[in-house]
């Protein structure tokens, strides 16, 4: 990905844009330098979302802002949902409740913290029913229980 994200940026010409190989709780980024942030459907994916954000917080500029996208919920999933590798790897089974989810941005310090887009996910039934029996899978959807995909924006606070 970094290789191809790199070619396509030869192609536009971008002299602004960098593109780099690290992990998300230890970016190879230095402290203050980055402008914009974004994250597609990967946050989710990390157990420790405080360190996460936290990174993210260290390596924006003051006045900077990130952009994700990401999956949430309305409310905590089974845990038998939440261990399904396969739907861990589609991005659901790590997923937070939304209002966790924003909270840990504003405990890290990012403001204005703002949902600017939501949607129901809808899984399969076919797909829960690996994972939960069909009485647990009613009481899902009894429950209300959503899966939604949200883009996020939020900013670090320019100290002057």
């Amino acid at each position: 990905m970094i290789k191809k994200a790199r070619t396509n940026n030869l192609k536009l010409g971008f002299k602004n844009v960098f593109f780099r190989l690290g992990d998300i709780e230890d970016m190879p980024v230095d402290d203050n330098e980055a402008d914009v942030v974004i994250s597609n459907c990967v946050l989710n994916l990390v157990p420790d979302k405080s360190k996460a954000f936290a990174e993210i917080f260290r390596i924006l500029k003051p006045g900077a802002h990130l952009s994700v996208s990401d999956i949430v919920t309305s409310d905590t999933l089974p845990e038998a949902v939440q261990k399904a590798a396969e739907l861990y790897a589609g991005c659901v089974g790590g997923a937070i409740k939304k209002d966790e989810y924003t909270d840990i941005m504003k405990k890290i310090g990012l403001t204005n913290v703002q949902i600017q887009k939501e949607k129901v996910v809808d899984i399969p039934d076919e797909i829960l029913q690996k994972y939960i029996s069909e009485t647990e899978l009613n009481d899902l959807k009894a429950s209300g229980l959503k899966i939604l995909s949200i883009n996020v924006y939020a900013e670090k606070p320019n100290i002057n």
